[in-house]
C-alpha cells in the first residue's frame, strides 16, 4: 500500500486513492487483504498468487485493481498500425492531443483525468459544441503543436514517469479558463472580487457556459 511516487506526482498524475470508510480498519483486522502479484490462479476456496505459490488465500470476493492506461485504449480504437503509431507516438512523448482531447478532427471526450471526470467531460462537450457551431476557430497547426508541447513539459516536470496519464486535476480551474477563453466566455465566473479570490470553483460556476450566453 506504500506508494512509490512522491506526493506531488500523486496529485499531478491523478494517482490519489479514494477509499471507502473503515478501509484501513478492515485491513488491520484481516477482512481485506491487499496483495500485489504479477499473476494469480483461482481455486475452489480462493486464489494462489504467482509470487507466492505456496500460500492459498481463502477469499469470498476478489477485486482486481489492475489500473487504467488511457493511451492503450486510444490505440485500440484504430486498426491501422500507422494510425496506432500516430496516436500513441513514442514512449518519450505524451499523446499529442490539443486541449488534451482533440486530434486533428477527432474529439476524444473524457480522456484527461481530473477530480471529477463528468465535470471535465461536460466542459469539453460545451467547447466542442461551440466549435461545431462556428463559435470560434482553432489556431494554426503550429500553435496547437506548441500548446501540446507546453502541456507535455509540465507533465514531465511534475508527474515524473507518470506523465502519460494526462491528468489535469491540479490545473483544473486553469484548464477551464482556457476553454472559456476559446469560447469567448469570461473565465472569471464569480460575482465580485473577493468571491473570485476566496470561493472555490465548482460545476455551477460553468452552468451557463453556452454559445448563446457567451
Amino acid at each position: 500500500m506504500t506508494p512509490e511516487h512522491s506526493f506531488s506526482q500523486e496529485l499531478s498524475s491523478c494517482l490519489v486513492a479514494r477509499l471507502p470508510d473503515s478501509f484501513y480498519d478492515r485491513v488491520e483486522e484481516g477482512s481485506i487483504m491487499p496483495k500485489k502479484s504479477n499473476g494469480f490462479s483461482f481455486t475452489d476456496n480462493g486464489l494462489i498468487l504467482d509470487d507466492d505459490a505456496r500460500a492459498l488465500l481463502e477469499t469470498d470476493v476478489v477485486i482486481l485493481a489492475t489500473g487504467y492506461k488511457g493511451d492503450e485504449k486510444l490505440k485500440s480504437i484504430f486498426k491501422s498500425p500507422i494510425f496506432q503509431r500516430c496516436i500513441i507516438g513514442s514512449s518519450d512523448f505524451s499523446v499529442p492531443l490539443y486541449r488534451y482531447y482533440l486530434l486533428a478532427s477527432l474529439a476524444i471526450i473524457g480522456y484527461p483525468g481530473s477530480g471529477s471526470n463528468l465535470y471535465t467531460s461536460e466542459m469539453m462537450c460545451r467547447w466542442l459544441a461551440h466549435l461545431l457551431d462556428n463559435g470560434f476557430k482553432l489556431p494554426s497547426m503550429m500553435e496547437m503543436e506548441k500548446d501540446v508541447l507546453k502541456w507535455e513539459r509540465y507533465m514531465k516536470q511534475y508527474s515524473g514517469k507518470h506523465y502519460r496519464r494526462s491528468c489535469i486535476a491540479v490545473l483544473h480551474i486553469w484548464y477551464n479558463d482556457q476553454l472559456c477563453k476559446d469560447m469567448g466566455c469570461n473565465p472569471k465566473r464569480k460575482k465580485g472580487f473577493y468571491a473570485e479570490l476566496f470561493q472555490p470553483y465548482g460545476t455551477m460556476d460553468y452552468a451557463d457556459v453556452t454559445p448563446a450566453r457567451c
